[in-house]
């Protein structure tokens, strides 16, 4: 039988947000403490968190929502291989951060693929065609970009990656999705 995991991604909730967090980034520590909770009672951004089973320690967590693309902003050959709408849906991965604690032990890509599995299963309740997200440096432009994300022609570190790659992503890694 194989061993528990040592930690579980969950929807947050009241307990996650009074745990201790710091990641070290003054705006997204408040925003865990101060609005993630309200944000996701309001269906604003849905919040979930990675937490260590052994302690309840919140190791980090992350935020997705709905989101329209210009179609235009998208590389023409992709363009052209999507249904012509001027908006197209996707989901934002709006907020990710890992506590200070659990860094360097590789859980930044543990939450990215919690978040991809998630939107990609969600696609076909919320239609997607892709998730998109905002680099807030190079660092972590070169961080997403490291797991297939592209960059949008006209935006740097506005990164996406099709719904398309995240399913041969989740297949090469064996995962089970809905």
């Amino acid at each position: 039988m194989p061993a528990e995991p040592l930690y579980a991604s969950e929807q947050l909730q009241e307990r996650n947000v009074k745990a201790e967090f710091h990641c070290g980034v003054d705006t997204l520590d408040r925003y865990f403490r101060e609005r993630a909770l309200h944000e996701f009672k309001k269906h604003v951004a849905a919040t979930l968190v990675l937490v260590e089973r052994a302690t309840g320690a919140v190791i980090g967590f992350y935020t997705l929502s709905s989101l329209g693309i210009d179609a235009g902003d998208l590389p023409p050959m992709l363009a052209k291989k999507i249904p012509r709408y001027p908006r197209l849906p996707a989901t934002l991965l709006g907020r990710m951060a890992v506590d200070e604690s659990f860094r360097g032990r590789g859980f930044g890509g543990v939450l990215l693929i919690d978040a991809l599995r998630r939107a990609f299963e969600n696609r076909r309740t919320v239609a997607s065609i892709a998730v998109v997200v905002d680099a807030k440096s190079d660092p972590a432009r070169d961080f997403y970009l490291h797991y297939g994300f592209l960059p949008f022609p006209s935006h740097s570190h506005r990164l996406f990656i099709m719904m398309e790659t995240i399913e041969g992503m989740i297949s090469r890694m064996g995962m089970r999705t809905t």
